[in-house]
């Protein structure tokens, strides 16, 4: 293990996370606000951490293998958490540390779950300060596309095969680059996901969403995360600022390969990605099951607020983002369910969304057909083949028992949630539920109207250690875990 390489990558995460402080204390700056203390007295904290990391612990072998690819996407993700915890204990908006560092695994694992237990109403004040709610939300947008990848993007870290730190940390069952240097990728990445930010903000405003507003439901929406600003969520706007988060919800949860490779003007492989369509035709089929279901037995005012408080959940819940426009905790039982079932399918591959993602599914779903083919053809040989390219059996392996090691790690987390007597049996399914996949709101106690706010610390725990689970796709925190990993051998 390459300790010295493994702690300077990230003290220089944390270098960056102390310039991202500045942005938060900057608007608290703009408001007049003491926070802007607590921000950066926290920015100093990373600075000073990051430093002393990067100062003391310089590497004389700068190779990246597998191994520590896993152990500094862990670890950092860890880091950037306690550190980015520091505002909301400092400005005295969430004291307790645990619940503070349970709202920023939240945050940058883009899960949306939240202790917080009041909110700001119609009409009234916010219940923290504008630099906080910023950094609250910001945390989303920095996390979506990846925070050692926004690192890649910006900091040369001099140091080879960072393919591995890419492949540890970015989504999906196959991980490549777009062009021959990863560190242009990266950028591609986020100039595309910077290019999407800005239009949306731009969508909001337009359709009458004020500017604060705008930029922290655009962070929540680009990154899939889902922090709201008011108790009511997005219920607290107008039906075209829905639609229109609506819309970018589903864009952002589609494989940014696809706008790159539109981006080149390369538009059939783009429009005949098999993930692309399959996870639109989930979405629509969900999106008519639960509108002629919520219609035929709870009907709103409208046959168009239906359509859009259906669609909205829909996209919201697949794309793991979280956000509401109605308590769909009163929605018929078999409308539940399907929000249900979307949690765990989730996104695409290469999208800031979380879940199983559609692609895996689809491998997996394409090795099960494979198997019945052999049972009554036992000599035939098949390939299974994902976007036209055949897949490596190592890679069908690994998306199996990524699987078998979710429901088992979540079989894990239910039962240890389940040791406190608090909620109900549907409260901690969902609750692991949401948390592994980083969706934030479930059903029961700890759905659109209810907070995570009455766990206790164990399962705040429990629930951060799922939330980063999900997010780092099992492997990088396992793996960071096992003492074998931190061998020489």
């Amino acid at each position: 293990m390459n300790y010295r390489m493994v702690f300077s990558m990230i003290g220089r995460l944390l270098l960056l996370e102390a310039v991202l402080l500045l942005l938060p204390a900057a608007c608290s700056v703009l408001y007049g606000e003491s926070s802007v203390w607590a921000l950066l007295a926290s920015a100093g904290v990373a600075l000073a951490v990051g430093g002393l990391l990067v100062l003391i612990l310089r590497p004389k072998n700068k190779t990246i293998y597998a191994k520590e690819g896993f152990v500094i996407a862990a670890l950092s993700w860890i880091f950037l958490s306690a550190v980015g915890a520091l505002p909301f204990v400092f400005s005295g908006a969430i004291p307790n540390f645990v619940d503070a560092f349970f709202e920023t695994v939240s945050g940058f694992t883009t899960t949306g779950a939240s202790i917080l237990t009041t909110l700001g109403a119609h009409g009234e004040a916010l219940a923290m300060s504008h630099g906080i709610l910023f950094w609250r939300s910001f945390t989303h947008w920095v996390g979506g596309m990846g925070v050692l990848v926004l690192m890649m993007a910006l900091v040369p870290t001099g140091s080879g095969r960072t393919i591995h730190v890419m492949r540890a940390e970015a989504p999906g069952p196959i991980v490549g680059k777009l062009v021959p240097r990863l560190r242009d990728t990266a950028k591609i990445l986020y100039l595309i996901y910077f290019g999407l930010t800005v239009i949306q903000v731009i969508c909001l405003l337009v359709a009458g969403m004020p500017l604060f507003d705008s930029l922290v439901h655009t962070f929540g929406t680009a990154g899939t995360g889902g922090f709201g600003i008011y108790s009511t969520s997005i219920g607290e706007y107008n039906a075209a600022c829905q639609w229109i988060i609506t819309v970018f919800m589903w864009l952002f949860g589609v494989n940014f390969n696809v706008y790159y490779l539109l981006l080149i003007r390369a538009f059939r492989p783009a429009l005949s990605n098999r993930e692309l369509w399959l996870y639109g035709g989930i979405m629509l089929a969900s999106v008519a099951a639960i509108t002629a279901n919520v219609w035929t037995q709870m009907p709103y005012t409208t046959f168009e607020e239906t359509v859009r408080h259906s669609a909205f959940q829909v996209s919201s819940i697949m794309t793991t983002t979280g956000y509401a426009t109605t308590d769909f905790n009163l929605w018929p039982m078999f409308s539940k369910c399907v929000l249900v079932l979307l949690m765990f399918i989730g996104a695409c591959a290469g999208s800031t969304g979380g879940g199983l993602k559609v692609s895996r599914v689809m491998l997996v779903g394409k090795a099960v057909g494979r198997e019945l083919k052999r049972l009554v053809h036992p000599r035939s040989v098949g390939v299974i083949r994902l976007e036209g390219k055949r897949v490596e059996e190592s890679v069908v392996q690994s998306a199996t028992a990524y699987i078998v090691l979710y429901f088992l790690l979540f079989g894990g987390a239910f039962l240890l949630l389940c040791l406190e007597p608090a909620f109900d049996l549907e409260s901690n399914f969902t609750a692991v539920a949401a948390c592994i996949n980083n969706i934030g709101p479930g059903l029961g106690a700890v759905g659109p109207t209810g907070s995570y706010a009455d766990y206790g610390t164990l399962s705040k725990v429990v629930l951060s250690f799922a939330m980063l689970l999900g997010r780092l796709e099992i492997y990088p925190l396992v793996l960071a875990l096992l003492p074998g990993t931190w061998t020489k051998e």
